[in-house]
C-alpha cells in the first residue's frame, strides 16, 4: 500500500491453492510460459533469473498437485531432445493469463474505492494469507478408507496416478481434521523421511508406504545427493541419500527405483 496526499493505492497478486497447498503464482507460471518459449528448462530457468534446481522443485510441486504432468521431455530430434509444455500446461497459462487480467480490473476498481471504505489495510491483509511448508514431497487426493485403532488410526488416500498412500494419526487428530472417506486431504513427506530402493521385487520392508518409478533428476550436493523418482500418472517423490549410497545403488536417471517411507512418516491436513 502506498499513502501519498492521501491517496491510497492496492496492489496484488493471483496465487493458485490446491487443497490449501500453494500451487503457485506468477513466478511459477512465468516459469511454464519460459519453458514454452525457449524449450528447455535451464534456458527457461535462466531467462526469469530462477535456479534450475529451483525450477525443476516447481515443476515437481505443479505436478503433483495438478495430479498430471504439466511439462513433458522430448528425447531425440536434431537438438537431442528439450522440453515443452503438456496441453494441461498450456491450458494452465493461458487461463492464469485471463483471470490475472481480471484480477487487476478488480483491484483497480477496489482502489478506487479504498480510500472512502477505509478497507485498503484488510484487502492486503488478505492477500498474505496462505500456508507455506518447506517439506518437499506433496500430495493430494481422496480419502479412501481409514481403519481405527485405541490410539492411532490408519488413513489411505488415493494419489495421482492411482497410487495409495498410507499415514498414521492419532484417533484425535482424524477427529479433528473431521477426516472420512471422500475427503480431500494433502499428504506431506519430508525427502529425509525417504529411503530409495532398486531392488524392491526380490526383498521384503516394513515400509508401509512404496512408490515405484523411475530416476528422472540427481541433484548432487557436498556430502548427500537429492533423487527425484517420476511415478506413474506425472507425480514426483524426492528423497535425500548420501553420495556412497547413490553409487552402491546405481542410482542414475532412467534406472527404476522405488520410494519407500512408514506411514508414520506422513504428515495429513485439510483446507481451513
Amino acid at each position: 500500500m502506498e499513502t501519498k496526499n492521501t491517496r491510497i493505492e492496492l496492489r496484488g497478486s493471483v496465487w493458485m491453492m490446491v487443497q490449501g497447498e500453494n500451487f503457485g503464482g506468477p513466478g511459477r507460471v512465468a516459469l511454464l510460459a519460459s519453458i514454452a518459449e525457449c524449450g528447455s528448462i535451464t534456458q527457461a530457468a535462466k531467462a526469469i533469473k530462477m535456479s534450475y534446481k529451483a525450477a525443476w522443485d516447481a515443476i515437481d510441486t505443479m505436478n503433483n498437485l495438478a495430479g498430471e504432468p504439466l511439462v513433458e521431455r522430448l528425447t531425440g530430434g536434431k537438438g537431442g531432445g528439450g522440453t515443452r509444455l503438456t496441453q494441461r500446461g498450456e491450458q494452465l497459462v493461458a487461463n492464469f493469463k485471463l483471470i490475472e487480467l481480471e484480477h487487476r480490473r478488480f483491484v483497480d476498481q477496489l482502489s478506487r474505492q479504498a480510500a472512502s471504505r477505509g478497507i485498503a489495510d484488510d484487502f492486503l491483509l488478505i492477500g498474505k494469507i496462505g500456508m507455506q511448508t518447506s517439506v518437499r514431497n506433496q500430495f493430494t487426493g481422496p480419502v479412501t478408507a481409514i481403519k481405527q485403532g485405541a490410539v492411532n488410526d490408519e488413513v489411505a488416500l488415493s494419489i495421482a496416478g492411482g497410487l495409495e498412500l498410507v499415514a498414521i494419526i492419532t484417533h484425535e487428530s482424524t477427529e479433528a481434521l473431521g477426516l472420512c472417506l471422500g475427503a480431500e486431504v494433502f499428504a506431506l513427506v519430508k525427502s529425509s523421511s525417504v529411503m530409495v530402493v532398486t531392488d524392491a521385487a526380490n526383498a521384503k520392508f516394513s515400509a508401509r508406504n512404496q512408490l515405484a518409478g523411475t530416476v528422472s533428476r540427481l541433484q548432487p550436493g557436498a556430502v548427500n545427493t537429492e533423487v527425484v523418482i517420476e511415478l506413474p500418472g506425472g507425480g514426483t517423490v524426492a528423497a535425500i541419500v548420501t553420495q556412497e549410497s547413490v553409487a552402491t545403488l546405481g542410482l542414475a536417471v532412467g534406472v527404476k527405483a522405488t520410494a519407500m517411507f512408514k506411514a508414520s512418516s506422513v504428515i495429513l491436513g485439510v483446507s481451513a
